[in-house]
């Protein structure tokens, strides 16, 4: 037996979160009965649905992917922009990214049907590190990255502690390229941070996640991950 929104997670359905949000909202039956319990276990005996759909436990997949700017992080977009999973039209399973990239950021993204993986990876408690290279206006200074290290206050929080080095001063003098890593996920944090201490992001991607990076991928390539590398993943939370 194990808890509803896990199984639907371990389908491929949505992450474990947006499983949870389907149960409450009355969009999830089991064995023909609409059940909005979160606590309730299901078997493999049982027939899940969800919108719809029964699910089928599918085995459970890692992707790794360079996304390219001008890309939305999501499954759909009502606008017909383009989406990360128009890149994998040759996927047969049911992915969805783990977190997300800003439109115009680039860089290494993850996309899985493995629920329970999603649900750690994106959780700040596992304080899985994420490292971006930004170009950012104006000279960053000394001060400035000290700041950015010990935390600054961004929508009234205050962040974690960071990573934060100089790459090199932009050719103009005019521009700075800057390494940031840290483990947190609040929405658009890294270009908050650098607007806080005074210079804004004109170009970001993140070339690391965790122990992972974009090594042989160019924007729009991807690659499955490797089975130790998954393990390795798992690790990562699991030691927490």
């Amino acid at each position: 037996m194990e808890r509803l929104q896990k199984a639907i997670a371990q389908a491929g359905i949505a992450s474990r979160r947006r499983a949870e949000m389907y149960i409450t909202n009355g969009e999830v039956k089991v064995n023909g009965v609409v059940v909005k319990e979160l606590g309730t276990k299901v078997s493999a005996s049982d027939t899940v649905v969800v919108k719809g759909i029964e699910i089928q436990k599918e085995e459970p997949v890692y992707y790794l992917f360079y996304k390219p700017r001008g890309v939305i992080t999501t499954v759909s977009d009502d606008k017909g922009r383009k989406t990360v999973l128009d890149f994998f039209e040759d996927v047969e399973y049911r992915i969805y990214p783990v977190g997300r990239l800003d439109y115009d950021t680039s860089g290494i993204l993850l996309l899985t049907n493995d629920g329970d993986l999603d649900n750690k990876l994106t959780h700040p408690k596992y304080e899985v590190d994420k490292t971006y290279v930004a170009k950012v206006k104006g000279t960053i200074t000394i001060p400035d990255l000290k700041q950015l290290r010990d935390g600054v206050m961004i929508d009234g929080k205050k962040t974690a502690k960071a990573s934060a080095s100089l790459v090199k001063p932009g050719d103009d003098g005019k521009s700075s390229i800057v390494s940031l890593t840290i483990h947190e996920g609040r929405n658009h944090q890294v270009k908050k941070m650098f607007d806080v201490v005074g210079h804004p992001v004109q170009k970001l991607s993140r070339t690391d996640y965790g122990f992972l990076n974009l090594n042989g991928l160019t924007p729009g390539e991807y690659r499955r991950l490797k089975p130790h590398e998954v393990e390795q993943l798992k690790k990562l939370t699991n030691d927490k």
